[in-house]
């Protein structure tokens, strides 16, 4: 993705998060470069500064990448059941900061551990449960592979920290464009 396509995703993620929080009308994005219309899972996150306000996603869309980021800005900002009792205000929108990831598509793995940390995200599933960590998480936590893998398994997918070894759970490795800016400044 070239700086022109990221500050067009950074835009339309700033002016629907401001939109929603305002309670305005969300203009639907639109753009005619072919890469910001095929269509591509991402994840939008939201942080005012270090502490983190929002973060939803889809690993797989039919919609075009622009419109999936403007509709997980939204989600990221109002849908994030972690902040139902703390939302998002206006007083704070100047202080966020949004980060897109960009993901490429899911590639299930037999070794979980041939992960590299900081590059690639995980997308741990067994049965109905299920959780991710983005890429950029095992390089903020500094955590181990096998920390990654477990905190993931326990934490969020809600399975014994040792899921990852059982044969029975699929583990998907996947890498994002991460990129980002301060909500004012975009």
């Amino acid at each position: 993705m070239n700086d022109q396509q990221k500050q067009t995703l950074l835009k339309v993620a700033r002016d629907t998060v401001e939109a929603v929080i305002r309670q305005k009308k969300i203009a639907k994005p639109e753009s005619d470069d072919p890469e910001l219309n095929a269509p591509c899972g991402c994840f939008v996150t939201l942080k005012n500064r270090t502490r983190l306000r929002g973060c939803i996603g889809q690993f797989i869309s039919d919609s075009p990448l622009i419109e999936l980021v403007a509709e997980m800005a939204k989600a990221s900002a109002t849908g994030d059941p972690r902040f139902f009792a703390d939302p998002i205000t206006a007083r704070e929108l100047e202080k966020l900061d949004i980060e897109i990831s960009v993901l490429s598509p899911l590639k299930k793995t037999d070794d979980p551990l041939s992960l590299k940390l900081g590059v690639d995200g995980i997308y741990i599933k067994k049965g109905r449960a299920s959780g991710c960590f983005l890429p950029q998480v095992a390089t903020e936590t500094g955590w181990s592979k096998e920390g990654f893998l477990s905190y993931c398994c326990a934490h969020k997918a809600g399975l014994a920290a040792d899921a990852w070894k059982d044969p029975k759970t699929e583990v998907y490795l996947f890498t994002a464009d991460v990129f980002g800016a301060d909500f004012k400044d975009i």
